[in-house]
């Protein structure tokens, strides 16, 4: 399985747990339960090994976790939005993508934001699609100009 596959199995959590499903992902990922699940795509073929166990249940849990900072965060970019008016589906590939961001650096920003579009393009309208890269977007270069604005003078860094 690639982390594509097991992004997309974190955001179908996050979304199912947001809505207040208490499946935790260890049972979630009990072979036969998980194999009962229809596979049009492909995704529920083969289970996640350990280290996608370990990135999907960090960013389900931070998602959970996290959800006040981040639906704050997606607010803020979200110009003339609620959170309301924001599919959940989309709500929830946000969510994934800007906590990868702050709390995940392991994982490139662009690969966050590449995969959050491709998945936006797989559950949603184009448009919804063009409306979570301008949020991805704009938050990336706010974060970098903070970044640029504490380095110390003459460091470079």
């Amino acid at each position: 399985m690639k982390r594509t596959a097991a992004r997309q199995l974190a955001v179908q959590l996050a979304f199912a747990a947001c809505l207040g499903s208490d499946l935790p992902p260890e049972e979630f990922f009990d072979e036969e339960y998980y194999h009962s699940f229809p596979s049009e795509d492909g995704l529920f073929d083969e289970l996640p090994d350990d280290a996608q166990l370990r990135y999907i249940r960090e960013l389900v849990q931070g998602v959970i976790a996290h959800r006040d900072e981040l639906d704050g965060l997606i607010s803020r970019y979200a110009v003339g939005w609620s959170l309301q008016r924001i599919s959940r589906t989309a709500l929830s590939v946000l969510r994934c993508a800007v906590y990868e961001i702050l709390y995940m650096p392991d994982i490139p920003v662009s690969a966050s934001i590449n995969e959050a579009v491709e998945l936006s393009k797989r559950f949603d309208e184009p448009e919804v699609t063009g409306f979570i890269n301008g949020i991805l977007g704009a938050f990336v270069r706010d974060l970098e100009r903070d970044d640029a604005s504490t380095a110390e003078p003459g460091t470079g860094e």
